[in-house]
C-alpha cells in the first residue's frame, strides 16, 4: 500500500473542533465569539437549504467559526422536534503560554456567565479559571507558566 493511500490526500487536513447546538440563539452566540476570537463566521439558515418555512427557516442549520488563530468552532439550533440538551458535559479548552491574549478571552467569556473556577495559579502551577458564559457553555482557560 502507497503512503498516500495509507495517511490519505495531504491536502485534506482533519480537524477537531467542538460543535455545539443551541435552542434558538446560535445566531447571538456565534455573533459574540466572532467578537470574542474574531475570524469569519459563515452562517447557513434551515430556510437556505429549502428544509423548512415560517420561524423555524431562520435558525441556524450550521454555522463555522474560523479564526486567525487557528481555532474552529462549528454550532448549530436544535432542529424542530428534536430535544435540546444543553452542554453539561462538555467544555471548551482555550490553552497557551499567551497569558494577554488568554486573559483576554477569560474576560469576555466569563463577562456575563459564571465563573465556576476563578482565573489563578493552581497547584500545577499554570494559571486556570472555567465558567459557564451567558448561552451556557462551559470554558476552560490553562495559561502555561514558563519553566
Amino acid at each position: 500500500m502507497d503512503r498516500l493511500a495509507m495517511e490519505g490526500d495531504p491536502d485534506m487536513a482533519s480537524r477537531l473542533n467542538p460543535y455545539v447546538s443551541f435552542a434558538g440563539d446560535a445566531r447571538q452566540a456565534m455573533e459574540f465569539y466572532r467578537q470574542v476570537f474574531g475570524g469569519e463566521l459563515n452562517l447557513n439558515t434551515f430556510g437556505d437549504f429549502g428544509g423548512m418555512e415560517g420561524a423555524d427557516a431562520d435558525k441556524v442549520m450550521h454555522a463555522m467559526l474560523e479564526t486567525d488563530r487557528g481555532f474552529t468552532l462549528m454550532a448549530s439550533d436544535t432542529p424542530p422536534g428534536m430535544e435540546h440538551q444543553p452542554g453539561n458535559n462538555m467544555s471548551i479548552s482555550l490553552s497557551g503560554d499567551d497569558a494577554a491574549e488568554l486573559r483576554g478571552y477569560w474576560d469576555k467569556l466569563s463577562d456575563g456567565g459564571t465563573v465556576t473556577v476563578p482565573l489563578e495559579k493552581q497547584m500545577w502551577g499554570d494559571e486556570f479559571g472555567a465558567c459557564v458564559d451567558r448561552f451556557g457553555v462551559s470554558w476552560m482557560v490553562n495559561i502555561s507558566q514558563s519553566s
